[in-house]
Parts: C-alpha cells; sequence; structure tokens
C-alpha cells in the first residue's frame, strides 16, 4: 500500500525541519518546498537514507503567484497532511520598510497559507481524512511589537479557527499552531535584536513539534506550546487591552519588527 503524504512549506530549517523529520520518522512520504534547491535535495537525501521515505522536492517562492499556483497544483493531486510552515519576519520599523518586502511578507504568510489551503481541501474532504497545521505564532494572539508580522498570524489563527468550524464532522482538521520564541534562525535571519530576551522564553523545535501533534491528536484548533505561553496567552484574554499592550512593549523593547 502506498504511505500518505505530507507536503511542507519551508522545510530546510527551524520548525519545517522538525515537522519534516517527525513526519518522515512516522512512515510519511513527503513533498518539500522552499526556494534554495540545493538545500532541499540535501535535506530529501538525507531524510531518504535515514527513514526510507519517498521525497519530492518542489522549488518555489511562496511570494510569487506562478510558483504559490504550482505548489497547489500539486495539493491538489492529494495529500494526506498540509504544513503551511513557510514565513518571514521583517526588522525595522513599518512606516520606513521597503513596502514592497512588506507585500512579499503578507504574499507568504497570508496569501500562501490561503491558497495552499484552498487547493488542498478538496481531496482530502472527497477521501474524508486529511489534516492541515497552519503555523501561526503568540502574536497572532496578543498585540506585539510588530505590526504586520503579528496582524497575519491573527489572521491565520481567525482562518484556522473559521474554517474548523465549517469542517466539523468531514474528517479533515485544520489546526493553528502558536508557538512563542523558538531556537531557530527565524530571529536572525529577519535581522531582530532577541539579546536579553529570558530564557524561560525559549522552546525546541523538536518539543513544539511533539506539542502540535499531540494537541492534532487531542483535536485542538488553536495549539499553544508551553506552559509559560498558555499561562500569557490566558492573561491576554483577561487582561485589559492597554496592560497587555504594555507587557510586550517592554518584552519587545528594543527589537524593531514590522
Amino acid at each position: 500500500m502506498s504511505r500518505p503524504v505530507a507536503l511542507i512549506t519551508g522545510p530546510t530549517s527551524g520548525l519545517g525541519l522538525g515537522f519534516a523529520k517527525r513526519y518522515a520518522i512516522d512512515g510519511y512520504d513527503l513533498v518539500l518546498v522552499a526556494r534554495d534547491v540545493a538545500k532541499l535535495e540535501c535535506l530529501a537525501a538525507e531524510l531518504r537514507d535515514e527513514a526510507a521515505v519517498n521525497v519530492e522536492v518542489l522549488a518555489a517562492d511562496l511570494a510569487d503567484a506562478a510558483d504559490r499556483a504550482r505548489v497547489a497544483d500539486r495539493l491538489k493531486a492529494g495529500v494526506r497532511i498540509l504544513v503551511n510552515n513557510a514565513g518571514f519576519a521583517t526588522s525595522g520599523e513599518f512606516w520606513s520598510a521597503d513596502f514592497a518586502v512588506l507585500e512579499s511578507q503578507l504574499d507568504v504568510n497570508v496569501t500562501a497559507v490561503m491558497q495552499l489551503t484552498h487547493a488542498a481541501l478538496p481531496a482530502m474532504l472527497a477521501q474524508r481524512s486529511g489534516t492541515i497545521v497552519n503555523v501561526a505564532s503568540v502574536a497572532g494572539l496578543v498585540p506585539g511589537r510588530g505590526s504586520t508580522y503579528s496582524a497575519s498570524k491573527a489572521w491565520v489563527v481567525s482562518f484556522s479557527e473559521g474554517l474548523a468550524n465549517g469542517l466539523d464532522g468531514t474528517g479533515v482538521g485544520v489546526h493553528a499552531l502558536c508557538p512563542g520564541f523558538v531556537h531557530t534562525e527565524f530571529h536572525e535571519r529577519a535581522g531582530i535584536d532577541m539579546a536579553g530576551t529570558p530564557s524561560i522564553l525559549w522552546l525546541d523545535v523538536a518539543d513544539v513539534v511533539r506539542d502540535c501533534l499531540a494537541g492534532v491528536a487531542k483535536g485542538q484548533v488553536v495549539i499553544i506550546p508551553g506552559l509559560q505561553y498558555k499561562v500569557l496567552t490566558t492573561a491576554g484574554r483577561v487582561v485589559p487591552r492597554n496592560l497587555v499592550r504594555a507587557m510586550t512593549k517592554v518584552v519587545g523593547r528594543g527589537r524593531g519588527r514590522t
């Protein structure tokens, strides 16, 4: 029998890499989507060798409409799992940032999530089986230091919750993963200064992936890894918004993020 297939965007580092390795270990064939062909091929060879799974490489820039369409076409052919992990933040202030970069950020963080989810769902619904994990952020649940990034992740959370309601009883699940700070290259690539961030706020990739899959198995729609972030987001729902903004401003001090 053929193995189920998981398509993962942004798998060459960080959480995407964690998901790719975990699904390979669990016996899924993979479709890996990223811009860097060399890194994709290297990862694919590693996973084929270590987990004896089939790995398809699909080079695509999700900020590009034509590339998004190619990935969407692959999803229409059917997968069991879709992990919309690709996304990025930028440093600096909103009013001085390159607007084209801000548009690209929303294309990757929002448009790609919507388009790829839309492409994946018909085949999943026909099979009455499938899981979509949309990687959001704690920044989408509380007002963060960033504006466009936090807003994009808030969209992902709301989008996932609405879809989950609509898909109830179909056998297809949609989940929003909302991690806090994770030990990855994410902040360094964005040029965001994380010096002085308390160690208690940092999470490890393997722990986030583990908590995510445990949450999926339990049917949780919004999955928040780490007790510290569960406390933070719970407080954010009951504390007045002006106090939450003050708190996140302190945590984000000195970290210019759009």
